[in-house]
C-alpha cells in the first residue's frame, strides 16, 4: 500500500482541481476531517488540505471552462525534463511543460495514451505528501482504461513500474493487475490497473482512494453534504469494504474501509 517513503515512480501528490474551492473545504472538511490552509497570494489561490496538521492533498479552484473537476494524481520523478521525453517517446502527450514551483519542486503534467492525465514532481523542498495510508488520507489508486495493455506498456516504460496480479478476490475468475515501483518488491504496490467499463462512468481516468473507518457512515456523509454515492458500499474478500463517491462538483473517488 501507499506510503510516505516516496521512490522514484511511486506516487507522491494529490490535488482537486474544482470550481468552488470554498464548497470542497465544506465537503471534505465534513467528509475527512481536512482543513484548507492557502498557500498564500503568490500561489494563485493555491492550497493544501491537511489532516491533524499533516498536508493530505493540494487543491485549486479551476474554472468550468478549464475542464470538469477533477483529483489529479502525480509521481516521482528524479528528473521531470527526462520523464517529459519518456511520455512523447512512448506515444503520451505533454500538457504542460516541466516548470519549477519556487524552490518546493519541479512539475509537469501529462496524459497517456488514452487521454488520461497524470503529473509528476521533482521534489525540491516539498518532498511531497505528509500522510498516506492513514484513517482521511490516500492508501491506493486505480486506472480505469479502455486499453489495459496499452496503459501498462506506457507506464512501465515511463517508470520502471513493476508489474503482478492476482484473482478477483469475488471468485468470478478474473484477475486484478497492480504495479509498483522499479526494484521494489510486489508488496510495495500502490496500484491497481482494470478496465474503464467496470466503472459505473465508464470513462478513462485515475481513481484515488481514501482511507476510512467506517465505508457505510462515509458513503452516507457523503449525500448528506452534497456529494454522490457512486457505487454503493461493497464487500472484498479479504480486503475490505468500499465506495466509489463524488464530491459535489462532481470530482470522482472512492473510500475503503481496510479488512
Amino acid at each position: 500500500m501507499l506510503t510516505t517513503r516516496y521512490v522514484a515512480g511511486s506516487p507522491n501528490w494529490l490535488d482537486l482541481g474544482t470550481p468552488d474551492i470554498e464548497e470542497a473545504q465544506q465537503f471534505y472538511g465534513g467528509l475527512f476531517g481536512w482543513t484548507f490552509r492557502s498557500a498564500g497570494p503568490e500561489a494563485g489561490g493555491y492550497g493544501m488540505f491537511q489532516l491533524d496538521g499533516r498536508t493530505a492533498a493540494g487543491a485549486m479552484t479551476v474554472p468550468p471552462e478549464q475542464g470538469p473537476s477533477a483529483w489529479n494524481v502525480y509521481f516521482q520523478s528524479p528528473d521531470a525534463d527526462a520523464t517529459a521525453e519518456a511520455v512523447r517517446r512512448h506515444g503520451g502527450t505533454v500538457l504542460f511543460e516541466p516548470m519549477d514551483v519556487f524552490d518546493l519542486g519541479r512539475m509537469a503534467v501529462f496524459a497517456d495514451p488514452a487521454g488520461v492525465a497524470f503529473g509528476i514532481w521533482q521534489p525540491g523542498e516539498n518532498k511531497g505528501l505528509d500522510v498516506a495510508a492513514a484513517t482521511g488520507s490516500l492508501c491506493w489508486l486505480e486506472l480505469h482504461t479502455s486499453d489495459q495493455e496499452t496503459a501498462l506498456a506506457f507506464y512501465t516504460e515511463v517508470f520502471g513500474w513493476g508489474v503482478s496480479s492476482m484473482p478477483y478476490p469475488d471468485g468470478s475468475g478474473g484477475v486484478y493487475t497492480m504495479v509498483h515501483p522499479a526494484g521494489e518488491s510486489p508488496e510495495a504496490m500502490f496500484a491497481g490497473v482494470v478496465p474503464a467499463g467496470d466503472d459505473p462512468v465508464s470513462s478513462a481516468h485515475w481513481l484515488p482512494y481514501f482511507a476510512v473507518d467506517d465505508c457505510d457512515a462515509t458513503a452516507a456523509r457523503t449525500a448528506t453534504l452534497g456529494g454522490t454515492v457512486r457505487m454503493p458500499p461493497v464487500d472484498l474478500k479479504d480486503v475490505g469494504r468500499f465506495a466509489a463517491l463524488a464530491d459535489p462538483a462532481g470530482a470522482r473517488f472512492a473510500v475503503l474501509q481496510g479488512a
